[in-house]
């Protein structure tokens, strides 16, 4: 029983990390809090429903496609909302309220247009087997879940730590006025860092709404709050905090609700939010933000 529960808890984590990540990429290069972040993950989620149920592609398929059209709406949000604010020197708190607002207004928008119902992928999107190992069962949608959670990771880490184009979006994040002296395309960086941030969120919507098969607009909104709650653990800006974090949350989660009561997985976690920031608010890999990409 223990180790079914650990497993079902690193691959919720594995997701709450990607979602995660997506959103630490914003915040270390953009310097922005931006909420509608959670929409493109309602909207990932929504792109591959209707990929798989009116177009009849494999969820292997609808998958990129998905957090390609998430990344596409994230650009053009980013683009209409905070080029402004991110010069400003309240950039942060500015971007905090004007994309609240707009996030609200877009999952109302959504709600008017595809109703407030729950959706649900077709049935035979993806198999209904499983394998059993040691006691321990993982379901074909668990096992798509790590892999493409893994994947995407690994390929942003690579991005990041081995490529140009990462050294050029690390250096955007620690002295943006310097980099754009130095012949970077700070506008562009930003619009990529948007563009991969957008794509992490849509494939975490993909692959939650896969793993509980329930989509509805307003998903996005609980899982922002899952990722502020891992984003200030490990560390603001912080990739390898979000990762860890990210990870011990599902397992948090699962087994509050295995062994104690579902309905306080959440008040759990945001216990532990509560007691990061009264006792080391800089995150646990305490690391200023400002320092980290």
């Amino acid at each position: 029983m223990l180790a079914q529960q650990l497993v079902n808890g690193v691959l919720l984590g594995a997701t709450y990390a990607l979602f995660a990540l997506g959103f630490t990429l914003m915040f270390g290069v953009l310097r922005v809090i931006n909420l509608t972040y959670g929409f493109t993950f309602s909207a990932g989620a929504f792109i591959a429903l209707a990929l798989t149920r009116q177009v009849g592609l494999n969820i292997a398929l609808a998958l990129p496609l998905a957090a390609l059209g998430s990344g596409l709406i994230a650009v053009l949000l980013d683009s209409l909302l905070l080029p402004r604010l991110r010069r400003r020197p309240s950039a942060e708190l500015d971007s905090l309220m004007v994309t609240l607002g707009a996030v609200l207004a877009l999952y109302s928008l959504m709600t008017a247009w595809l109703g407030p119902d729950i959706r649900r992928f077709p049935p035979g999107t993806i198999s209904a087997t499983a394998i059993e190992l040691a006691g321990v069962r993982v379901t074909a949608a668990q096992g798509l879940i790590l892999a493409a959670s893994l994947l995407l990771v690994g390929l942003l880490m690579a991005l990041m730590t081995t490529t140009k184009l990462g050294l050029a979006i690390r250096a955007v994040a620690e002295k943006p006025d310097a980099a754009g002296l130095m012949g970077i395309n700070t506008p562009r960086i930003a619009h990529l860092v948007s563009l991969l941030s957008g794509a992490l969120g849509g494939a975490g919507g993909v692959l939650i709404g896969l793993n509980f098969n329930a989509i509805q607009p307003y998903m996005g909104e609980s899982m922002m709050l899952r990722g502020f709650v891992v984003i200030i653990v490990g560390g603001m800006g912080d990739m390898r905090g979000a990762l860890i974090a990210g990870l011990a949350l599902g397992i948090i989660e699962v087994l509050t609700a295995g062994y104690i009561d579902s309905s306080l997985k959440e008040m759990v976690a945001f216990a532990i939010l509560v007691a990061v920031l009264w006792t080391r608010p800089q995150g646990l890999f305490g690391r200023a933000v400002g320092q980290r990409a």
